[in-house]
């Protein structure tokens, strides 16, 4: 997946004293699904503006790509900039926001139909690609509501599929699940891989660390106004954890009595969490040996061990402390 669709070269961005985006470098390739994760406030929602030339940058540039149209660089323009090609811009990129961009007294057709007309798509056009994305988005029996009476998880496929109507090689996701229940949004996630399957690329913005550890090519960590770690969510595990995760669930389960008990030198934290313990460590095998012996002289009952990588959530949080660090033990307002 070498063909970078879109790139940042040194984007940076101010409000008044606050720095939200600080010489921000960063590649996008075609067909990934790519996440960006970060606290509330750090910025994600500003990144995912300025990527489509919404919102205007202080300094550097953000510079898209499509096949046989732009090139990166050429002898008389060394840029192709997304704020000077906005005509070009707004046929290659969709953009789903946080709230929803239809229009709440017309139907699910016809809000459709008329963003269709916005991005200059001849009737016929229209017409077909509505029915692929009424179909694709499970919005046929729908076609004729009005938008107002919609469902929750009904809206959120309307708006995408709106931004999806004039077939953009890039769509652009801010928190798509937000105020969704979890069963609502695993039937989403479905629709997004669905999606990308098309061949559309899928850029997203995301707090639920869980959802996109198993939906994404690759994830960026936007961390106090910077870019801090960009990898598949294995190297990020790899590069910053070198840590397991015991999960142990015995009965009666006093695990207040047993973390009293383990004393292993190579353990980095422990955590109760009530139905179960939690314990991380990079040398898992000895200190499971020594958890084994210990459930036995405590009369303990074994109901349930495994072994896991770290998540998403340890990863960042672990990006975080070592930003702490960098920055003198200062942390910053995000």
């Amino acid at each position: 997946m070498s063909n970078v669709i879109l790139r940042f070269k040194d984007v940076a961005k101010q409000y008044g004293n606050n720095l939200v985006l600080d010489h921000v470098n960063l590649d996008i390739f075609a067909g990934e699904i790519f996440g960006i994760i970060g606290a509330s406030g750090s910025g994600k929602t500003t990144l995912l503006s300025s990527m489509i030339g919404f919102l205007k940058i202080d300094s550097g540039d953000i510079l898209f790509k499509e096949e046989h149209l732009l090139d990166f660089y050429d002898n008389q323009q060394p840029f192709r900039s997304v704020f000077k090609k906005q005509n070009e811009v707004k046929r290659i990129f969709g953009f789903a926001s946080q709230e929803p961009s239809f229009y709440t007294k017309l139907t699910v057709y016809e809000n459709l139909d008329y963003f269709g007309s916005l991005y200059g798509l001849s009737k016929p056009d229209r017409r077909t690609n509505i029915i692929t994305l009424l179909n694709l988005m499970g919005l046929v029996t729908a076609k004729d509501v009005l938008a107002d009476h919609l469902s929750g998880g009904m809206q959120k496929r309307l708006d995408i599929a709106c931004a999806l109507i004039h077939d953009p090689k890039v769509l652009i996701l801010d928190e798509p699940t937000a105020d969704l229940d979890p069963f609502l949004r695993k039937h989403f996630w479905k629709l997004i891989k669905k999606i990308n399957k098309k061949g559309t690329t899928i850029v997203l913005a995301s707090h639920n660390l869980q959802e996109l550890e198993t939906l994404c090519n690759r994830i960026s960590i936007l961390h106090q106004s910077k870019i801090v770690s960009v990898g598949t969510p294995d190297q990020l595990k790899d590069k910053y954890s070198k840590d397991e995760e015991i999960h142990l669930e015995t009965f009666p389960g006093n695990y207040k009595k047993l973390i009293g008990s383990l004393q292993h030198k190579n353990i980095t934290k422990m955590e109760n969490k009530g139905t179960e313990l939690v314990i991380y460590t990079s040398q898992a095998e000895k200190v499971l040996h020594e958890l084994l012996h210990l459930i036995e002289k405590n009369n303990e009952s074994l109901i349930d061990v495994r072994l896991s990588k770290p998540s998403l959530d340890e990863v960042f949080l672990s990006l975080a402390k070592k930003s702490r660090k960098k920055l003198g033990g200062k942390e910053k307002d995000d």
